[in-house]
């Protein structure tokens, strides 16, 4: 299955909040990078990329840079394609536009291995479930007021999501009594049943996540994810080691080593893979199988439409991320149904393109 060609294009999607209907930024988009690899025997796989924010075509660029030393070699040899291309590009990564690149390519990859087997990508990587959870994000974010949470949280809970994701350190002024004060109003909105957890993005020091954190356990928080910085491995493991309330982290790292560190120090209680920022489903196979060896969970980070066959393939895969930022790049995507999505049943990752951005392969 020898790799013939690797196409790619910029789209933009309008920044929109559909799972509440929450508050609007006139013109604000996100930008994806997609690509589609092609072999000699007429096979495909799609893979998508972002966080290039301004960078966005230098993404693309690398992209293709790197898809052009892949012409010619098998589609199905994932490991070997990964290790020329790092050996290309040793003194350039693993971190930033490299990984975010190669990330795409391997999630492609996967998909051209599962369409050529004949299998969900889910069941080559293991099969463990036909469905998982997922909560709903990206409704109930800090720059929303309270009273925009509070709507915001009602409306989840009617259209049957039973976990979600709120946020905190809160923009302009605040205190701890703030903080804590916007837990407990959503808690008392959404009831004592639903799975609560809320992230930080990295803005608490150890010691304002060890205060606040406790502050709030009687609020009984899922999990509190990215505390404070994520490579302040030894700050994590404080926190974690100090509160009841689960330490989710992992989004913010680059590849596996990083994992490892989190792992051996005990500086989360839930490991959060982020598929573009580990180096696609390859690597992030890597890190679900280091977690398990230490009896620690899995979560996804957005991209829930490729996320769902990995939570699922997995023993310890808790639950999806359900931000649908790349919702409208597909046909016919899977979406939650009352907090549970199924995983595809169609060979590959059961994802095609919109035809309006299939063509866009043949103008990019």
């Amino acid at each position: 299955m020898k790799i013939t060609h690797v196409l790619s294009q910029i789209v933009e999607l309008p920044a929109d909040e559909p799972l509440a209907d929450g508050p609007q930024v006139p013109g604000a988009t996100r930008p994806f990078v997609l690509i589609k690899i092609a072999t000699a025997d007429g096979a495909e796989g799609i893979g998508v990329t972002f966080f290039g924010a301004a960078m966005t075509r230098t993404l693309k660029q690398a992209v293709d840079d790197l898809g052009a030393l892949m012409i010619g070699m098998d589609a199905l040899a994932t490991e070997r394609i990964a290790q020329k291309l790092r050996d290309a590009c040793s003194s350039a990564g693993p971190q930033g536009v490299f990984t975010l690149a190669i990330s795409a390519l391997d999630t492609a990859l996967w998909d051209i291995k599962g369409r050529h087997l004949g299998q969900p990508v889910a069941k080559l990587l293991g099969g463990h479930r036909d469905k998982v959870p997922a909560y709903a994000s990206g409704a109930l974010m800090r720059q929303f007021t309270l009273k925009e949470v509070e709507t915001a949280g009602r409306k989840l809970v009617d259209r049957g999501w039973k976990a979600m994701k709120t946020q905190l350190a809160l923009p302009g002024h605040t205190t701890p009594e703030i903080e804590v004060n916007r837990i407990k109003v959503l808690r008392e909105v959404i009831g004592p049943d639903i799975q609560l957890m809320c992230d930080i993005n990295q803005r608490w020091t150890t010691y304002q996540a060890v205060d606040i954190g406790k502050r709030v356990e009687p609020y009984n928080l899922h999990w509190l994810e990215d505390v404070t910085r994520a490579d302040d491995f030894q700050g994590l493991a404080t926190v974690t080691a100090a509160l009841k309330t689960p330490i989710a982290g992992g989004e913010y790292v680059w590849g596996i080593e990083p994992f490892r560190q989190m792992l051996e120090r005990r500086s989360v209680d839930i490991a959060m893979i982020d598929l573009v920022r580990v180096g696609g489903i390859t690597q992030w196979m890597k890190v679900a199988g280091m977690a398990e060896a230490f009896n620690i969970p899995v979560v996804s980070h957005l991209i829930p439409e490729v996320h769902v066959h990995l939570i699922a393939a997995i023993p310890n895969g808790e639950i999806v991320e359900y931000m649908p930022w790349c919702r409208n790049l597909f046909e016919a995507p899977p979406i939650p149904v009352n907090g549970e999505m199924t995983v595809p049943t169609s060979p590959g990752l059961g994802l095609a393109f919109t035809r309006a951005f299939d063509q866009g392969f043949r103008k990019a």
